[in-house]
């Protein structure tokens, strides 16, 4: 197959694959835009489509819903920089099964290939049988790989693939914030446990816990074997790890600048649907946020629930966005908001660098303690803020007072 192969499970892991892919290769000198609608981003180039084997359509415009009636891309300006060699990397999609993550996942494998890069879909969790097979189809490529990149080192599939193979060269590229997590575990020798699940061990995780052993040792450096940490937050490297910083190079590339709309687009988060954050503070903060800045769009994330959303759009009178590509992709090509308000999640740490130079305010809205629910992880409160506090120092950070709903929001 190849000397690299790269494991994702979701369109911002395979974003920052290809992130790794353009650092590593070489710049040829020629235009990024070079070769006309071929380039994957910038003024006259070709959107990825909605299926891998169909032919390429137009990307929808995030706020209209429709595209543009050639197919090409947003954003006003054209790409720049010099073109990069097609990289040696094979990307394994492990399909997950909601339908939101599986359309952005098409539509990223499709920007994939248009860089050179070989894209196999694997429906991983397609049933009985399913493990089975995967594990059966991906045994030759896993012990032939020079180099394994993945994006999630909690992931118990990947855990299970890494006990069978164990790479010579390990890289882990982020999927959100629980990369801060995986280095600060790793390097205290701990198992390995989202942050926002609690400490106690229920029958899965003792039925697996042999499997996320082994894949936790597989996931350290040995004298055989060098781990790096391809990332874009504010990583303490653990000892005998490589940490490379992830500046979006290839995104800025790509796409943009974009268009600047007068207002003002909150970011939303996952939180509530992962039993972190009360329902009722998240949707009352989110109206207050709203008004205090002037918003008119929210741009989900991938996870959230339809009713929740419903009831945001309803109650709020904010534009709901569902977004066809990362975010970091959907605001370098624009229209995007001059002031971006997100609770703390890794767009904070990544919207400063996909957007540098644009002249867009990245704001972040604290979680106080009176939102988390009780079931919440005793550790919730204060990774949050961890995530909050290392924001760059060009984000803004926004307190609130949760006591009663006529409280304001203020910049801390």
């Amino acid at each position: 197959m190849t000397g690299q192969l790269a494991f994702v499970e979701s369109p911002v892991q395979l974003l920052n694959v290809l992130e790794w892919a353009h650092a590593q290769a070489p710049a040829t000198g020629a235009p990024a835009d070079a070769g006309g609608d071929t380039a994957p981003g910038g003024r006259g180039a070709a959107l990825p489509g909605a299926a891998l084997a169909e032919p390429r359509l137009p990307v929808p415009d995030p706020v209209t819903g429709t595209a543009p009636p050639d197919g090409r891309a947003g954003g006003h300006g054209p790409a720049t920089g010099p073109a990069r060699s097609a990289p040696d990397l094979t990307v394994v999609v492990l399909s997950p099964t909601d339908p939101m993550s599986r359309g952005q996942l098409r539509r990223m494998a499709q920007l994939a290939r248009d860089e050179g890069v070989t894209v196999r879909w694997q429906e991983a969790r397609g049933g009985r049988g399913a493990l089975a097979r995967t594990l059966r189809e991906l045994a030759r490529p896993l012990r032939s790989a020079e180099r394994v990149i993945i994006g999630d080192p909690f992931s118990r599939y990947v855990q299970l693939l890494l006990t069978l193979f164990g790479p010579r060269h390990l890289t882990v590229v982020d999927d959100g914030t629980a990369t801060m997590e995986f280095a600060a575990q790793i390097g205290r020798g701990e198992r390995l446990v989202r942050w926002h699940r609690k400490g106690s061990l229920g029958p899965r995780e003792l039925l697996l816990a042999p499997v996320s052993s082994l894949a936790r040792r597989r996931l350290a450096p040995t004298g055989n074997r060098t781990v790096e940490i391809f990332t874009s937050l504010p990583v303490e490297a653990p000892e005998g790890i490589t940490v490379t910083e992830n500046a979006f190079a290839w995104t800025r590339t790509r796409f943009g600048p974009p268009l600047l709309t007068g207002g003002a687009d909150l970011v939303g988060t996952s939180l509530v649907e992962t039993g972190v954050v009360d329902a009722a503070h998240y949707d009352r903060v989110v109206g207050e946020l709203a008004r205090t800045h002037g918003a008119t769009r929210y741009f989900a994330h991938r996870r959230e629930s339809a009713e929740k959303l419903h009831r945001i759009a309803v109650e709020t009178g904010l534009q709901v966005v569902r977004p066809e590509l990362p975010l970091e992709l959907i605001a370098r090509r624009g229209p995007i908001g001059r002031t971006v308000v997100s609770f703390p999640s890794t767009v904070v740490h990544t919207l400063p660098l996909a957007l540098a130079g644009t002249g867009v305010k990245v704001a972040v809205c604290e979680i106080a303690p009176e939102w988390l629910r009780e079931s919440a992880s005793p550790r919730a409160q204060g990774f949050l803020s961890g995530v909050a506090g290392t924001a760059a120092h060009e984000v803004d950070r926004l307190t609130a007072r949760a006591a009663a709903p006529t409280d304001r929001l203020e910049f801390g």
